[in-house]
């Protein structure tokens, strides 16, 4: 589920409304804890400088 979540985001990433929503909504439904970390990261390398703000805000509500 993470990988096809990861090809989703990178396939919406021309679009910062898109993008949002779909990180959003990945964030949803991904429970567990080590893989949130892994994702969270991952989010920050590829689109930490596209969208930086996008990124620390939908990791923000989500305790890790």
């Amino acid at each position: 589920m993470l990988e096809m979540t990861k090809k989703i985001l990178v396939s919406v990433s021309f679009d910062r409304i898109l993008f949002q929503k779909e990180l959003n909504k990945a964030l949803k439904f991904i429970s567990d804890t080590e893989e949130l970390k892994t994702f969270k990261v991952w989010c920050i390398v590829e689109f930490g400088a596209k969208y930086p703000k996008i990124v620390s805000r939908a990791f923000s509500g989500v305790s890790i």
